[in-house]
């Protein structure tokens, strides 16, 4: 079985569509980052609630994204392309007009169900019209340029707007882009789909969707709650049964919405490995300076954002050489090029004292997060979708979406929890009154905004405590995707092998 665009060159028209699309997906989580500050300061939210308003996002872009790569497959990857557009535009308009902070988390949710069609299809409609690995190196390596580019604008958009204007209008531009990508994946995007063997699996998708729902729920609240409460204990149980059900609901489906046997291709799971590990540090890393410079520091909006801004630059530059790099460098050697140097500048962040808020200080270490994610990207998504059969790379790339959103969620969420956590142990019997019923209630940003000056001191530099502890993790994390990469990733023989006549992964016949 052939994808029905296999055989075609990949037009210009459905590139540009297909990069708008991951553009406004990926331009979405990263708008956010430099108004967290705001929104604590006028919803009143603690640590976690400014958590859950990415969390809120990225969780259902997670859980949703392999049986859209499904439904996609079924239906036609452009009716996703072009419905995800305007769902993602409708859920930013609600953002938008938000007044609490239970509105906000509803429209980033709704946007997130848009996103998750957006990223597996754009990237399975470049996919399966690139059969050659030399055109798909190039296709993947403006795909993950787009999502650099979204990076670095999203948020410079929104510490403008937010600065000017209300940071409500901080959503306005993803409202636009939405529509934009609804528009011109319906004119522009040829449509492809591998229907033969594919069915909606619905005990797959129900036990995948509770159990990562259950294990952030229970991560991010852990800090809050105590990871001795009973919802605590439940909710991590939960998790741990409901994705064991996962495992059992695949191996038995007939048409399973993951193929496990996906995983006995070592570049494939290590690939799966580093998108979570990687993915986990970036964004926990971005959560954490977010932090540090609104709710900590107080920085304008658009201060706070300019170290995301540099983040990205460099990698555009990396732009005219990504490509060549992708067809002559083996993914292994990119991707440990890319993990060490977001290691470093991870590392050389959680030295900076929290006292530090000149651009000059962050201008090195980011931008070696932003070579490292550049370079993480785009050659950890070569290697998944070319370590595969021609047959498969829709489920791969679904699944290996799943996997890099899945450890955006995880980010924050851990790394607020264990930076929440160790500054409240640091404050603990340092302050009294009033200020130790806010930090009891509220947590230790609430005593950095509102606290008597002594209390104010003492929560900065317990948060000075647990950012850099939170950030030291994300370190850790990029470390532990390098090791994987060294020991696992190999340059594929998936393709070779299979036209070989040797065994190869194949769908599942409904």
């Amino acid at each position: 079985m052939t994808d029905s665009i296999s055989l075609k060159k990949l037009d210009r028209g459905t590139l540009i569509a297909c990069c708008l699309a991951v553009a406004a997906a990926q331009l979405c989580i990263t708008v956010p980052s430099p108004i967290n500050g705001n929104i604590q300061a006028a919803f009143g939210a603690s640590g976690s609630q400014v958590a859950w308003v990415t969390l809120a996002f990225i969780l259902p872009t997670a859980i949703l994204e392999l049986n859209f790569g499904v439904v996609g497959d079924l239906f036609g990857r452009k009716r996703l392309l072009v419905l995800g557009g305007f769902v993602l535009a409708l859920g930013e308009l609600l953002n938008a007009t938000s007044q609490n902070v239970t509105m906000l988390w509803s429209g980033q949710a709704l946007a997130g169900i848009g996103a998750a069609a957006l990223f597996p299809s754009s990237l399975a409609v470049i996919a399966a019209a690139t059969p050659e690995q030399k055109d798909r190196a190039k296709a993947v390596s403006t795909w993950a340029l787009s999502i650099s580019l979204a990076s670095a604008v999203g948020p410079l958009s929104s510490g403008v707007l937010a600065t000017v204007a209300d940071f409500r209008w901080a959503f306005v531009p993803p409202i636009v882009l939405g529509v934009i990508v609804g528009v011109t994946s319906w004119f522009m995007v040829t449509d492809s789909r591998a229907p033969e063997g594919r069915s909606l699996d619905w005990p797959g998708q129900i036990t995948v969707a509770v159990g990562l729902t259950a294990l952030l729920w229970g991560v991010i609240e852990g800090g809050d709650r105590g990871w001795s409460s009973p919802a605590i204990i439940g909710s991590l149980a939960l998790a741990a049964v409901a994705l064991a059900g996962f495992v059992v609901a695949e191996k038995r489906s007939a048409s399973p919405m993951f193929n496990l046997d996906l995983l006995r291709i070592p570049s494939f799971a290590a690939a799966a490995v580093v998108a979570l590990a990687g993915m986990f540090g970036f964004i926990g890393t971005a959560y954490c300076v977010s932090i540090r410079l609104g709710a900590v520091m107080h920085l304008s909006a658009l201060r706070a954002g300019m170290p995301f801004v540099i983040l990205q630059l460099i990698p555009l530059l990396l732009a005219p050489v990504l490509s060549r790099m992708l067809t002559r460098v083996e993914p292994r050697w990119l991707l440990m090029g890319g993990l060490l140097p977001m290691a470093a500048g991870q590392f050389w962040i959680a030295a900076l004292p929290i006292t530090t808020t000149s651009l000059a200080a962050f201008i090195g270490p980011v931008l070696l997060l932003g070579v490292g994610f550049i370079c993480v990207v785009s050659s950890l998504t070569s290697a998944a979708v070319n370590a595969v059969p021609l047959n498969m790379t829709g489920m791969a790339s679904g699944a290996t979406s799943l996997v890099r959103e899945f450890g955006q969620a995880l980010g924050p969420a851990v790394i607020s929890a264990v930076a929440m956590s160790a500054a409240s142990s640091a404050l603990a019997g340092k302050l009294s009154g009033a200020d130790a019923g806010m930090e009891a209630a509220a947590g230790p940003l609430a005593v950095v905004n509102a606290g008597s000056d002594a209390a104010r001191e003492a929560a900065q530099a317990a948060l000075a405590h647990g950012m850099a502890l939170g950030v030291t993790v994300c370190g850790c994390a990029s470390l532990l995707g390098a090791l994987v990469t060294l020991v696992l990733v190999r340059k594929s023989t998936s393709r070779s092998t299979a036209e070989a006549g040797e065994p190869s992964v194949q769908p599942a016949s409904a």
